[in-house]
């Protein structure tokens, strides 16, 4: 049976999973907490290319900052897509006021931007608020 490696967004250790289209459960095999969890997970210095690079599944990173209006309208549009895609998307934030190296490293301009990693590579890059349909089909597009 294929397996893909899932980061906990918990502890961040990797796991091998069985590949399926659906699961009614998975747990982390380090600190036992539910892999299904949907909720975005902040990344720093430390953790994001960990992340990035050990993740089979798509990364969607939503470069924001607390005092962006676009980016606070967004916030719970981002949060409900992603629990449309448990175990097919890991949706993360950074925030770039409290990371402006995480900003400078990755170029970013303006924000919100997201960034969909697969692999470990950049794969696309959209700046601005997403609807619910269109940050879906960014997702969609990465699977």
């Amino acid at each position: 049976m294929e397996k893909i490696n899932i980061v906990c967004p918990h502890c961040f250790k990797i796991n091998a999973i069985p590949k399926k289209d659906s699961y009614a459960k998975a747990n982390c095999g380090s600190c036992k907490n539910s892999l299904l969890d949907t909720n975005p997970v902040e990344l720093d210095e430390s953790n994001f290319d960990h992340v990035i690079v050990n993740s089979d599944i798509p990364v969607i990173v939503d470069f924001w900052a607390p005092w962006c209006g676009p980016c606070k309208m967004m916030a719970p549009i981002f949060n409900d897509v992603a629990k449309k895609y448990p175990l097919k998307a890991l949706f993360v934030k950074v925030n770039t006021e409290a990371l402006p190296n995480m900003g400078a490293r990755f170029g970013i301009r303006s924000i919100p931007t997201l960034v969909v990693y697969k692999n470990g590579v950049e794969k696309q890059r959209v700046s601005g608020a997403l609807d619910p349909l269109r940050l879906s089909n960014l997702v969609n597009e990465s699977l």
